[in-house]
């Protein structure tokens, strides 16, 4: 049995803490009992608890750093799965696992900074063929030299935070003011190190997401899942992925609903889409896992829209429902991501 450590919370602030809890809290419930769980977690203050479950975090005193490493060093843990959301989470605390010679699942902090940078992650694979919009990148005081209707969006901002349709030139300076307050304040970022992302609106035909997995060392794209836009709602925003109930705990929102639902792997939509993914996957210098979303105009034709390259573990979370419906169930995904984090072994991840 191998002991797996789950690192959870945020350094950055209190949404990020919560919404790391959230998706670690129902990965815990579900991936099964073929593996010992142990659980790191990182408040906003900085501060590290070790408590004996998730649910017993109020009662673990805080450590400071220093004393953190020593407490993870003697956990003795084989391998670590980060559930980590913020900036720092999916890179510094990443790179941390990596010094302390822990493996762990998922990819690497390098990687997943560039795929957290949506200018750099849309660059490299236009590059690899996958056709991504028109757009540009933007510094304070800036204005697009694209014309309406436009997409306008932080760089480096998750959950559609601070995203904006602009059809009409007079709205832009609230977008861009919109787009860079979630870009330069949000997860953790350094002020002045942001962006704002101006894209041209590619035409509502479907919105879907890709998800790869590695199995038996082949890359294996997932049955699609698609957001139900309309004329009316013809972008995603953060409403549609997390929800906080009137006590102002965090929800995750449910799929096969009227607005989400999987499709039908016959559906025409899903080989060039897949076929797009999988080119994502390898540009971006992927492992285990990744995730992406694509814009499909009316003619059929996928556009690369952001990558998302963590996985929770989540029951609820995009991976696990979309491996699901290819008939993988989450304790079968988990333990195959678990395996391969233990084959590259101590000080290799």
């Amino acid at each position: 049995m191998s002991r797996v450590l789950h690192l959870v919370g945020s350094p950055t602030s209190a949404f990020m803490d919560d919404l790391s809890r959230l998706y670690a809290a129902d990965c815990l419930a579900h991936v099964g009992g073929e593996h010992e769980h142990v659980v790191a977690h990182v408040s906003p203050d900085g501060s590290w608890r070790f408590p004996a479950s998730l649910g017993e975090l109020d009662a673990a005193l805080p450590v400071p750093l220093g004393e953190a490493l020593t407490r993870l060093a003697a956990l003795d843990v084989d391998v670590a799965l980060p559930q980590m959301f913020c900036i720092p989470g999916m890179t510094s605390y990443r790179a941390l696992l990596d010094v302390l010679g822990i493996p762990f699942v998922g990819n690497t902090a390098d990687v997943m900074a560039l795929g957290a940078h949506k200018a750099r992650a849309r660059a490299v694979v236009a590059v690899a063929g996958v056709r991504v919009p028109a757009g540009e990148v933007l510094a304070p005081g800036e204005r697009p030299t694209l014309a309406p209707p436009l997409v306008v969006k932080p760089v480096d901002a998750d959950n559609s935070h601070g995203i904006t349709l602009v059809t009409d030139a007079a709205d832009l300076p609230a977008a861009l003011a919109a787009a860079w307050a979630e870009s330069t304040h949000a997860r953790g970022g350094v002020r002045g190190q942001g962006g704002v992302l101006v894209e041209e609106f590619v035409p509502l035909g479907r919105e879907v997401r890709c998800g790869v997995v590695v199995r038996d060392g082949a890359l294996v794209a997932l049955p699609l899942e698609e957001y139900g836009l309309s004329v009316d709602h013809p972008v995603r925003t953060a409403e549609d992925k997390i929800v906080r109930a009137d006590d102002g705990t965090l929800g995750l929102m449910a799929k096969d609903t009227p607005t989400v639902w999987t499709v039908d792997p016959a559906d025409p939509v899903t080989a060039p889409v897949h076929e797009s993914a999988l080119a994502c996957h390898t540009a971006l210098g992927c492992r285990d896992y990744s995730l992406f979303d694509f814009r499909v105009d009316p003619d059929g034709v996928p556009w690369f829209l952001e990558a998302g390259l963590y996985n929770s573990f989540a029951r609820q979370s995009v991976i696990p429902t979309m491996a699901r419906a290819a008939g993988t169930e989450l304790p079968e995904l988990f333990a195959d991501a678990v395996a391969a984090a233990l084959a590259r072994g101590r000080g290799r991840s």
